[in-house]
């Protein structure tokens, strides 16, 4: 993952992908898309990073794909989460909110 003012730290991608497909399916540039304009343009998800990660969530069985067409009439791969994956965006979100307040209180003490 590439972002454009700051590096993420390892394991994010797999939840902002889960947190993105919560609402429903969205095809990989779009998932992407939508990263971005929620973060203020401040993530970017490159291709090399994005598409890796999306197979390796389908092997793990959190998100499922099907073909579709997307907004501009060509064929792609829809990505939706699977109710392992609901489970898998939980327990990240958990974690997320652990070490976001333990990294919040280091810097307040610092």
């Amino acid at each position: 993952m590439t972002t454009a003012k700051s590096e993420l730290l390892q394991g994010t991608l797999d939840l902002l992908i889960l947190k993105t497909l919560a609402p429903g399916a969205l095809h990989g540039y779009a998932i992407a898309q939508r990263i971005q304009e929620r973060s203020d343009d401040v993530l970017v998800v490159e291709e090399g990073s994005l598409y890796p990660c999306l197979y390796r969530m389908e092997a793990k069985g959190w998100i499922a794909a099907e073909w579709g067409k997307s907004e501009n009439n060509r064929r792609a791969k829809f990505y939706s989460l699977t109710r392992a994956g609901r489970k898998q965006l939980e327990e990240e979100t958990a974690l997320w909110e652990r070490i976001s307040r333990a990294i919040a209180l280091i810097l307040e003490r610092a």
